[in-house]
Formats: C-alpha cells, sequence, structure tokens
C-alpha cells in the first residue's frame, strides 16, 4: 500500500519543507501542499523541487494559492475568498505521497476549520519540533491533540541536541521518534539525499 505523510510542525519555521523534501526523497514520493500563502514564485512547492534529486516524485500543485503571507484565513479573505475544505481534495497518484501543512495543526483556515482538518484517517503524520523556550509544551499539545483524534503519530527533531527535552516528549506520548536533522550550514540535493538515506528504514515502516 502506498503510504500518505503529512508533515506538520509545532509552529512557523521549524523545517517543515525541508523535512517534507527529505520524506519525499526517501520514499521517491510525489508532494502537495494544499494551502500557499504568500511566496508564490519561491515557496515551498519550488524548494522541495530543487531538494529532490529522484526522477519519481511529482509535485502536484495547490489548492490555493493566497497572496498575503499570513495565516491562511486572513490571506483569504484579503484576496476575497473562503477556503472551502470540501475543494482541498489530494492529487490522484499511484506513487507515495507527502502533503505538508501550513504552520502548525491549529492554525485556522476559515471560521471553523484548522490544519488539522485536512489530515485524512489514513495519513501518517509527522511532527517537526525544534528546541526553543517552550518549545516541550508546544510539541506535547500537538502530538497529543493528534493522538487524540487517532492518528499514527512520529517526530522528527530539527536544529540543536536537547536531550531533556527529547526525553520528555518521548516518554510523554509515546510518539516514534524518526531522527534528528542537525543545524546544517546549507541545504542542497546532496545533503536532503544523505539524510534521506538516513531515515530511510524508518520512513518505510510508517
Amino acid at each position: 500500500m502506498k503510504k500518505k505523510v503529512f508533515v506538520t510542525g509545532i509552529g512557523t519555521d521549524v523545517g517543515k519543507t525541508i523535512v517534507a523534501a527529505i520524506i519525499a526523497e526517501a520514499l521517491q514520493a510525489d508532494y502537495w501542499k494544499p494551502i500557499q500563502a504568500g511566496d508564490l514564485d519561491t515557496g515551498d512547492a519550488h524548494r522541495v523541487e530543487s531538494l529532490v534529486s529522484n526522477t519519481q516524485t511529482r509535485i502536484h500543485p495547490n489548492s490555493y494559492r493566497l497572496i498575503t503571507p499570513m495565516s491562511p484565513h486572513a490571506a483569504a479573505e484579503i484576496d476575497g475568498i473562503k477556503i472551502d475544505l470540501k475543494k482541498i481534495k489530494a492529487p490522484k497518484t499511484k506513487n507515495n505521497l507527502v502533503i505538508e501543512g501550513a504552520g502548525g495543526v491549529l492554525v485556522p483556515l476559515n471560521n471553523t476549520d484548522t490544519i488539522a482538518d485536512l489530515i485524512q484517517s489514513d495519513y501518517k503524520v509527522v511532527v517537526v519540533s525544534r528546541h526553543y523556550l517552550g518549545s516541550i509544551n508546544h510539541t506535547l499539545m500537538t502530538i497529543q491533540l493528534l493522538q487524540s483524534r487517532g492518528f499514527d503519530v512520529s517526530v522528527i527533531f530539527n536544529g540543536t541536541t536537547h536531550k531533556s527535552s527529547e526525553s520528555i516528549i518521548k516518554k510523554m506520548t509515546g510518539a516514534k521518534v524518526l531522527g534528528r536533522i542537525d543545524n546544517e550550514p546549507y541545504f542542497d540535493k546532496n545533503v536532503v539525499k544523505a539524510y534521506a538515506e538516513e531515515f530511510q528504514d524508518k520512513l518505510q515502516e510508517l
């Protein structure tokens, strides 16, 4: 059975797009970001496309392309539209699929729906956590919310090692830790491919 992996984070700028590229490379999966707010010419889909080196990955178009780099609900309001979950349909593909969220799981899409409502029951969820003051709380809340909805949740830590934080997160959630991404000076195809090879076995087990 082909895998569908939803990549979310404990907030913005924690490394979701890099992780999405690594997973896409490891699984030779297609990539889809349902909602892109801002940076339409150089957004996350463009970055993933520039970072994968396998020949199987296909980049699928966003369901919503919003002009302003804000929370989707606000960006949509500025654009004069309303985000409708019924219009957000996963692309048809015979390949594995990586789906990247926007911000954290409770980022609003409209007056009633959040990013979490984009996650389907058959998706495996990977949470990207990055250490900062308050990140334990944000990570625990994110994982526990997802687990309360019945999702299979794994974690990738990004950035500087913080053993006590990572240990308590693992103990309190029981979530599988797939690995760590170090503070690399840059990310290119070679770096992404190296991490893809490192994570490949655990990703195949999802």
